[in-house]
């Protein structure tokens, strides 16, 4: 995220997630304030991956999105076996540095399995 006070709001919620989980007090609410700094940004993807989550979140009370993968020597792709929470707080950290090209195509992976469980 670029602006300052996104990336406080962030830490904040990382801080948060880190001691009280999926379940941390205000988490919901927190997304939804980090979503309205994305949209200052003009950030498309972010205010989609941040909505889909918080949505995931509300539905399933866990963050148990498959999104993480690992190739073998025959470029076959399995999924990575997560906690929710560390799952929650490795999105949470991309965003921290979303520009960057490789984490972008991360967070785009993100949100397409978030798609996909929610719709």
């Amino acid at each position: 995220m670029k602006l300052a006070a996104a990336n406080k709001k962030l830490e904040s919620i990382i801080k948060n997630v880190e001691k009280d989980g999926v379940k941390a007090k205000n988490l919901i609410e927190d997304l939804k304030e980090l979503r309205t700094y994305a949209l200052k940004e003009q950030d498309p993807l972010v205010t989609k991956v941040l909505r889909l989550t918080y949505e995931y979140l509300l539905e399933n009370n866990s963050f148990g999105v498959q999104a993480q993968y690992e190739e073998d020597e025959e470029e076959n792709e399995y999924p990575i076996e997560i906690e929710d929470n560390e799952n929650l707080l490795y999105l949470l950290n991309l965003l921290m540095n979303a520009e960057h090209k490789v984490n972008r195509e991360e967070i785009k992976d993100y949100r397409s399995a978030l798609k996909q469980e929610l719709y």
